[in-house]
């Protein structure tokens, strides 16, 4: 067994943890990166960029399929299942490529191959080879699909979302448990491409959403275009010679049976911390055996550990994750002087369409204070009728007395542009009145935007700018 020294061991080398390796560097040099699994980050492996790519494919097919409606005939579209795998596949592994390279340029004398799992509070050992002794330590191991393992009975018939992205062909039907982010990309995408979909999950919700009025927006859109039944109870599911066998109650209390090729388990992610033995250490942790830490200097209590990343199954984003990397890289290099980061303000897209944003404060953060609502409809709003978009509901939350921006939910038409104007502007803590004085032309979507702020300024206890 080797023995090692080092000031900060990263344990990890996806997003958080490259981010957090090179951030510890800046102010010691005897930093060690600890990988077990194959390099290359969960955002380009199975994560954002093959999502993206399976949902660019599905956004060609229904292009094709809703070219009539604008008078433009086509006679047949043919979805090859396997050559739009096989681009996913391709395109994935490019990405996937360039972190790889990313990760490889770092010296080798700075990379530990293997699982580490804590000894005590400084030691950690990398599966049977290495004892690492570290003065401080950033985890940044990362989260998997989670779902009731009682599924397992369905055998190869039941997959994760990661499974996805390594087929060869699409399927002729799936069931998609859980509406969330996951759950509502891959569904929807894999419906475009002619797959029967079923998309079923419990309470109504729909994606990240939080405001009954938005959500039920987003659900009777995407229920107009595929099977989505947001509050079902699931009975039961067996495994058959041709696939799965679902049964399953709907809303109304109606009794529904399906066979489906596979069921897509989209029930979230856990976090990677079940090999760390962190039983063995001193570390604050909560009743499901998570650290407890600061998100504004990711120290787990008051020790010498750190976090980052969707281990800390707070904001499982690839920007958050690249935040949390940087603050703790920072802080366990210059440790012990930790110092507290301001976060950038919560921004949140789903690709879906139309797409689900989230901004700032949510409308269920925001319960019990004095808050107006501006709201605007896409049913209307003219740059989205004319592309034929106009689905979708915005609501922007602003402080009543102040009229400072709080928070926006939003399912609609290039949200994620919408998203990133609201989100600047929460950052910059702008009022609807400050808001409404910048430019907006015409026609676009951000117009929509316009109505919303227009809508909340009415309701605001300040005087509103005057604008025409």
């Amino acid at each position: 067994m080797k023995s090692r020294h080092v000031d900060v061991a990263v344990i990890g080398a996806g997003s958080a943890g490259l981010v957090a390796f090179r951030s510890a560097k800046e102010w010691t040099d005897n930093v060690v990166l600890i990988e077990g699994g194959p390099y290359g980050t969960t955002c380009a492996r199975v994560g954002c960029m093959p999502s993206k790519l399976l949902i660019a494919a599905a956004e060609a097919a229904h292009a094709a399929h809703q070219a009539p409606e604008f008078g433009i005939r086509v006679s047949r579209v043919d979805i090859d299942g396997a050559a739009v795998m096989d681009r996913v596949r391709r395109e994935r592994d490019r990405f996937v490529g360039f972190v790889v390279d990313g990760v490889e340029e770092i010296s080798e004398a700075d990379r530990i191959l293997g699982y580490a799992r804590f000894l005590d509070n400084n030691r950690l050992q990398i599966d049977e080879h290495t004892i690492v002794h570290a003065e401080r330590i950033v985890i940044a191991t990362g989260s998997s699909p989670s779902y009731p393992k009682a599924w397992d009975e369905l055998g190869d018939r039941l997959i994760v979302n990661d499974d996805i992205f390594y087929w060869n062909d699409l399927p002729a039907s799936v069931a998609v448990i859980g509406p969330g982010v996951i759950g509502l990309e891959l569904g929807q995408a894999l419906s475009r491409l002619g797959v029967d979909v079923s998309l079923l999950g419990m309470g109504r919700k729909v994606g990240p959403l939080t405001d009954p009025d938005v959500m039920e927006s987003a659900r009777a859109t995407f229920s107009e275009e595929f099977h989505l039944d947001a509050d079902v109870n699931v009975k039961g599911m067996q495994r058959v010679e041709n696939g799965v066998r679902i049964q399953f109650t709907d809303y109304v209390g109606k009794n529904h049976e399906r066979v489906v090729d596979y069921v897509v388990a989209a029930t979230g992610r856990a976090p990677n911390v079940g090999g760390l033995t962190l039983e063995k250490t001193t570390l604050p942790l909560d009743s499901n055996g998570l650290p407890i830490f600061d998100n504004e200097t990711m120290r787990i209590g008051r020790s010498h550990v750190f976090i980052a990343g969707d281990v800390d199954n707070d904001r499982p984003l690839l920007h958050e994750a690249a935040d949390d990397g940087r603050i703790a890289g920072t802080n366990a290099g210059r440790y012990p002087k930790v110092e507290v980061s301001e976060r950038r303000s919560p921004l949140a897209v789903v690709f879906s369409d139309p797409q689900i944003a989230m901004v700032g404060n949510t409308f269920k953060e925001l319960a019990g204070r004095s808050v107006v609502v501006g709201e605007a409809s896409f049913e209307d709003q003219g740059r989205s009728r004319v592309m034929l978009k106009n689905k979708g509901l915005l609501h922007v939350y602003a402080d009543a007395d102040t009229g400072r921006l709080l928070g926006a939910e939003i399912v609609g038409p290039r949200a994620e542009h919408l998203a990133h104007l609201l989100a600047w502007s929460h950052q910059s803590k702008h009022t609807i009145e400050t808001m409404l004085g910048m430019p907006f032309y015409h026609p676009v979507i951000e117009e929509g935007l316009r109505t919303a702020l227009r809508n909340a300024s009415k309701k605001l206890r300040v005087p509103a700018l005057k604008v025409a």
